[in-house]
């Protein structure tokens, strides 16, 4: 069943929490529609266990041949794994980082993507969709090389990539949080590893705070909504330790009882 973030004077935002179920063995994901007078993008589709189930639910919307774009924060398989049914199944175009556009073809047969793919360069920009537009933002190495958040100023909403996740089942993901303080526990693990470094946090923080945002909503687990919970959100990410910050010395060593064996001269 969709969340419904925004629905007013035909711009309407749901999010999709639970269409990867716990049974299917992979991390939870949340995919997004956008419709504005009869067009639409989606966000973050996800993999193939999850085309189906949103090609239906964008039917009620739109006719779904008709998609007018595929807008995807980075490469990974939970992203955009399912881009070769999409360009089958729909018209859509793919907007993705200029980093990836070159690598995502391989997840379609040949000739797939030929014409359909928009490289967004590093700046971000504006994208039209109907009478309005969504913003593409960068969010590089928030996880990924090549990264964008995508903004939409009509329901100041944040659709945040990996950024503000939380490793919860599809059922949870579906409830805001009310407890920033309790729900950090939940995001600090996955954003200790998968953020690059506390510098582009720091960052993302000042770009943040100039916006005007009443939902985050994360790919993974729980949407932020509310001006305080926002603000506290992007006050902890200012603050973040993570990635490179964390290295040292030993998590490159050689791992133990590995012994190396010389080259055998023939």
């Amino acid at each position: 069943m969709a969340l419904e973030l925004y629905n007013r004077d035909g711009h309407v935002c749901l999010a999709y929490t639970d269409l990867v179920t716990d049974d299917m063995e992979a991390v939870q994901a949340n995919q997004f529609l956008v419709v504005d007078n009869g067009h639409c993008a989606v966000i973050d589709p996800g993999g193939n266990m999850t085309y189906h189930s949103l090609y239906m639910a964008l039917s009620q919307y739109v006719p779904a041949r008709k998609l007018d774009m595929i807008l995807a924060s980075h490469a990974d398989p939970d992203i955009v794994a399912s881009l070769n049914k999409w360009l089958v199944g729909t018209d859509a175009t793919l907007y993705i980082s200029t980093v990836w556009s070159r690598f995502v073809p391989h997840f379609c047969s040949v000739g797939n993507t030929e014409g359909r793919v928009v490289g967004i360069a590093d700046p971000g920009g504006r994208i039209a969709l109907g009478r309005s537009h969504l913003v593409a933002l960068p969010a590089h190495f928030l996880h990924a090389e090549g990264n964008f958040q995508f903004y939409d100023p009509v329901a100041r909403i944040l659709f945040s990539g990996d950024l503000g996740t939380s490793l919860v089942s599809g059922e949870e993901a579906a409830r805001p949080v009310s407890d920033f303080t309790r729900h950090i526990p939940r995001m600090e693990p996955f954003h200790r590893r998968y953020m690059a470094a506390g510098k582009v946090c720091r960052l993302w923080s000042q770009m943040a705070q100039g916006l005007d945002i009443e939902w985050i909503v994360p790919q993974h687990g729980r949407p932020m909504q509310g001006k305080a919970t926002v603000k506290a959100f992007i006050d902890w990410v200012e603050n973040l330790s993570c990635g490179i910050d964390l290295m040292t010395a030993e998590n490159y060593r050689v791992p133990d009882g590995w012994v190396a064996r010389q080259a055998v001269s023939i």
